[in-house]
């Protein structure tokens, strides 16, 4: 195995063992509460909006025709997603999920491209939309039947599809999509985000398995789940909820999670108190992780400081790879060397203090796996949307 496809595998592999580790620790409680069950007092009870209430204004910008007819797509398009609509996950056994279908999604509506857009979506629909509920089960498997395993959801996955089904219903007037995403983020908002814990709004993983009830270090949070620009554009579908609340206790709780001599978060955070490495997972800041500047620099929200670990990891010698870092003494202990990664860390220089792309960052290289392909095509999106001196066309 090499390097490059050993991490797109392994960030997978990593979210599996998560929900498992919780999954296990939970199979009593799940027999006897079905997911249709009361939601926990901590979350949000949506008021319904009054149809002739017109939605408030989205602080986000939108999203369609930012990457335009750009190759990176057209190549995107012929090697991740099938005819059929499925997006897949080439290092991770050829599976698909959530995440990367609300990545597919959020890509064609960039590229104005409505047919792929109903494709994947299409797709998403007949085969991820299992559950009792309006969300999706996170995985499914090619080679395996059942395909879906694992009825639990992956909550950064229904973010991601319910923003790219309102940008679609803002680009293409389409009543049906807007009615989708409303349903699924009102449903998240129900029972993924604690409206009301004292840290402020959390986003649990997964309406299962991280919760203070489930887990004795819970709620176990990932900071990669905070789509901070899907949250500036779900109040035209879901306004009742304080969307702007749950991006600062976002940006809150990064302050907090500047572990070890680097000062990076971990993948998993207990917010049981003060945020800390949560327990029973390594305390590195790896795949998920990286995620984490892209959303924010893409949001324009926190300070410049807060993007200073980043910038500061990934603006040393070694340019042309980021590295997977142990928290605990501040050393890599893993590399992700394809190129397509390397975006984010132009992302980054940009937000903080306008530094041009490199030369040759525009073109998306096709001989790399799905999620390096997938983050360069969103930095450009976010270069071009928020800092668009940072890019040529």
């Amino acid at each position: 195995m090499t390097a490059r496809t050993g991490g797109a595998r392994r960030r997978g592999s990593i979210l599996a063992a998560a929900l498992a580790l919780t999954a296990f620790a939970l199979a009593p409680a799940r027999a006897q509460q079905p997911e249709t069950g009361a939601v926990p007092p901590a979350t949000a009870q949506p008021s319904t909006p009054r149809p002739d209430s017109p939605s408030p204004p989205a602080a986000g910008l939108p999203l369609a025709g930012t990457l335009g007819d750009h190759p990176g797509w057209r190549a995107y398009r012929a090697r991740f997603v099938t005819e059929q609509g499925r997006v897949i996950d080439t290092a991770n056994g050829q599976i698909s999920h959530s995440e990367g279908q609300g990545y597919g999604m959020l890509l064609a509506v960039a590229a104005g491209d409505r047919a792929s857009f109903e494709r994947i979506w299409g797709w998403t629909r007949a085969n991820l939309m299992v559950r009792s509920d309006a969300l999706l089960a996170w995985r499914w498997t090619p080679d395996h039947r059942p395909a879906i395993a694992d009825m639990n959801n992956a909550t950064d996955g229904d973010i991601l599809v319910a923003w790219a089904l309102t940008e679609a219903a803002e680009a293409w007037g389409e009543a049906s999509y807007r009615t989708a995403a409303r349903r699924m983020a009102v449903e998240f908002g129900r029972k993924a985000i604690l409206f009301k814990d004292p840290h402020g709004p959390l986003v649990l993983p997964a309406v299962s398995g991280f919760s203070a009830r489930e887990r004795a270090d819970g709620p176990l949070l990932n900071l990669s789940y905070w789509v901070f620009p899907a949250f500036q554009r779900l109040p035209i579908v879901a306004p009742e909820y304080d969307w702007a609340a749950v991006i600062r206790s976002g940006v809150d709780i990064l302050r907090q999670a500047r572990f070890g001599p680097s000062g990076l978060p971990t993948e998993w955070i207990s917010a049981k108190d003060a945020p800390r490495p949560a327990d029973g997972f390594p305390a590195l800041f790896s795949y998920n992780a990286i995620r984490i500047p892209l959303y924010l620099a893409w949001a324009g929200v926190g300070r410049p400081e807060d993007l200073a670990p980043f910038r500061s990891l990934w603006g040393g010698l070694e340019r042309e790879r980021l590295p997977i870092v142990d928290t605990a003494n501040g050393r890599p202990v893993e590399w992700l060397a394809e190129p397509g990664y390397v975006a984010l860390s132009a992302l980054v220089a940009c937000a903080q203090d306008g530094t041009p792309f490199p030369d040759g960052m525009d073109a998306v290289q096709d001989n790399q796996n799905y999620y390096p392909t997938t983050l360069h095509l969103l930095a450009l999106i976010a270069a071009r949307m928020r800092y668009p001196s940072c890019v040529t066309r």
